[in-house]
């Protein structure tokens, strides 16, 4: 009978040092990742599990880049009848990028300085307008009347440092001139009231 009373003090001061171990550790906030086997269950103390909230996403750089890009120029407003037309910002020329029945062609008809010669073969109006068409460089214009006024009588400004590119032709202006060049060839001009150039 003696034996027994002492195994079962022994258990009571085991489970009351186990207790107060416990009632330790939670009075004093902090957790604990110990995988101690204790000596009356054979089962590992639970670890207790932290999560992490989710990171918010970093914002695309995609979305930024397409807004910085400058918006095209919005060519609708210089078509009329599969040709395109605008006027120079100073109000000197009337230009178009135009196709004909036989070719197509970019060019402008206003008072520019110095005109060549006249050539003989000429019999109409020489040095109204200037051109480049699919072949070869750009020239003069002899002509029986305007080319490049649009249909309607209403030819939009083309903006100072803005271009127009339409059926193989590239037309740029600044605040004096207009340059319209063929995109395959490269031939084409420059024209203001007081120069001109072909190339």
């Amino acid at each position: 009978m003696w034996p027994i009373a002492i195994v079962a003090g022994a258990a009571l001061v085991v489970a009351g040092c186990g207790g107060s171990a416990d009632d330790a550790e939670t009075a004093s906030g902090t957790t604990t990742t110990s995988s101690t086997i204790s000596s009356t269950s054979l089962a590992p103390s639970p670890v207790e599990e932290t999560t992490t909230p989710p990171s918010t996403p970093a914002p695309s750089s995609t979305s930024a880049i397409a807004s910085a890009e400058p918006a095209p120029l919005v060519d609708v407003e210089y078509e009329r009848n599969e040709s395109y037309y605008f006027s120079s910002p100073d109000g000197a020329f009337q230009c178009g990028i135009v196709r004909l029945p036989t070719r197509t062609e970019a060019g402008c008809e206003g008072p520019t300085d110095p005109i060549p010669p006249r050539p003989d073969d000429c019999m109409v109006n020489w040095g109204q307008g200037i051109r480049v068409q699919d072949t070869g460089e750009g020239g003069f214009v002899c002509s029986g009347g305007p080319v490049y006024l649009s249909p309607d009588g209403v030819s939009p400004v083309l903006p100072p440092g803005s271009e127009l590119s339409q059926l193989g032709y590239t037309c740029s202006t600044t605040e004096v001139d207009v340059t319209c060049s063929n995109d395959t060839t490269g031939h084409g001009f420059r024209v203001a009231p007081d120069s001109n150039e072909t190339f």
